[in-house]
C-alpha cells in the first residue's frame, strides 16, 4: 500500500517539491516563532489560531487584545507570506526537477552545519580565554573591576560575547564551504592532551578545561550527523538492503526518511520547545551554566545542539526523501548513467 502511494506521488514531482519545500519552510518558522514567543513576548501562531477559534483552547488561555493581537496578525500574516512565496516559487521554476531540490536543501543543511561548527569554535576559544584569565585573577587588569564583574555574569557573557561570536560565525559560514570537523577534532584532542599535561605534569587543572572538551565534543557528535548522512557515512546495519533492487533501495530510502527521520525531528524540536520549562527554553532563558562557577559559561548553549541536530537532519531528510522519489521518475538508462557517476548512488537510511 505505501509503495503503491510513492509511485502515485512520483507521478506528481512538481506536488512533492511544494511538500518538501513546505517542510523545510515549516522547520524554520517553527523556530521563529518559538524565537517570537520566549524573546520577544509576543503570542506565537499558536495562540492566534487559537484566539480565531482554529484551535482548541488551552485552560487557562486568555484572548488577546491589543498589541499581543496585532503582534499575531503580523505573524500570520508574515508566516502565510513565507509559505506563500514557497509555492510560488516552485510554481515558477518548472525547469527544477526533485534532485535539484534536493541539492538546494543539501547546501541549506550544510550552511547551518558549517555556521554551528564555526560558532562552536569561536565561543569556545573566547569563552576558554575569558574563563581562564578569570580564574588567574588577570582580567581585572585586562577589561577593569567593572567589565570583569559582568562577565561573571552568565546573561551578560552570553548577550555580549557569545552571541555576537554566534552572528560573526554565521557570516563566516556564507563565505567558507568547507566544514572542518576534522580540525574541531584536532581541536577536542589538544584540549584533551592539555588537560593530560597539565595535571599530571603540573598539577594544575581548572573546570574550564573539561568544560571545553565537552563543549566542543558534542558539537562535533550532533551537528556532524547531518553532514555525515549526506555523505553516506553513518554505520548502517544492513541485512536486506544490499540485495534490494534499485527501486527496493529507493522506496526503502523515501519511507524511512518520511516515517522516521522526518518525525524523530519533529519529535525533538516540538517536545524540546513546549514550554518555557522545556529541555532546550529552559537553559537557553536562563542562560544556564555549570555548578563550578568558574568554568565555561556554555552549558546552556548546548542545550540548542539538539534543535541545531534537528533541524538539519530534518532538512536533510527531506532531502534525502526528494533525491530518492526522483529515482521513480527517471527512465532507467538515464537513471544507471546517474549511478555511474561518483556520489551518483542513492544514499541509505542510517541504522
Amino acid at each position: 500500500m505505501l509503495i503503491r502511494l510513492l509511485e502515485i506521488a512520483a507521478g506528481y514531482p512538481r506536488l512533492l517539491r511544494v511538500l518538501a519545500a513546505l517542510m523545510v519552510s515549516a522547520m524554520l518558522l517553527f523556530l521563529v516563532d518559538n524565537f517570537f514567543v520566549y524573546w520577544t513576548e509576543w503570542p506565537g501562531i499558536g495562540a492566534f489560531l487559537t484566539h480565531q477559534g482554529l484551535l482548541t483552547p488551552a485552560r487557562n488561555f486568555k484572548a488577546l487584545e491589543g498589541f499581543p493581537l496585532i503582534a499575531g496578525w503580523i505573524q500570520f500574516l508574515l508566516f502565510a507570506a513565507t509559505l506563500l512565496l514557497v509555492v510560488w516559487w516552485v510554481i515558477r521554476t518548472p525547469g527544477r526537477d526533485m534532485d535539484d531540490d534536493g541539492r538546494l536543501f543539501d547546501a541549506l543543511a550544510s550552511y547551518f552545519t558549517r555556521m554551528a561548527f564555526w560558532a562552536v569554535l569561536l565561543v569556545g576559544l573566547a569563552d576558554s580565554v575569558i574563563s581562564f584569565l578569570r580564574v588567574e585573577g588577570f582580567l581585572p587588569y585586562i577589561v577593569g573591576d567593572h567589565l570583569t564583574t559582568q562577565l561573571g555574569r552568565s546573561i551578560f557573557r552570553g548577550t555580549w560575547v557569545h552571541y555576537p561570536l554566534v552572528g560573526i560565525a554565521a557570516v563566516i559560514a556564507l563565505f567558507s564551504r568547507s566544514i572542518g570537523f576534522i580540525w574541531l577534532s584536532l581541536m577536542i584532542v589538544a584540549a584533551e592532551f592539555t588537560i593530560v599535561i597539565s595535571r599530571f605534569v603540573f598539577s594544575y587543572e581548572q573546570a574550564f578545561q573539561g568544560d571545553v572538551v565537552r563543549f566542543w565534543y558534542a558539537g562535533l557528535f550532533l551537528f556532524a550527523s547531518a553532514y555525515t548522512l549526506m555523505h553516506d557515512g553513518h554505520v548502517r546495519v544492513d541485512v536486506l538492503y544490499t540485495n534490494f533492487s534499485e527501486r527496493g533501495q529507493a522506496v526503502t530510502n523515501a519511507l524511512g526518511s518520511l516515517l522516521l527521520g522526518l518525525p524523530l525531528c519533529w519529535t525533538i524540536m516540538i517536545l524540546g520547545t513546549s514550554s518555557r520549562g522545556s529541555i532546550i527554553i529552559s537553559p537557553l532563558l536562563s542562560y544556564e551554566i555549570s555548578q563550578s562557577g568558574f568554568g565555561m559559561y556554555t552549558k546552556y548553549l548546548m542545550a540548542a545542539y539538539l534543535m541545531v541536530f534537528a533541524l538539519t537532519m530534518g532538512i536533510q531528510f527531506v532531502s534525502f526523501f526528494l533525491s530518492n522519489m526522483a529515482r521513480f521518475t527517471v527512465p532507467r538508462d538515464e537513471t544507471d548513467e546517474r549511478l555511474a557517476e561518483p556520489g551518483g548512488a542513492p544514499r541509505g537510511v542510517e541504522a
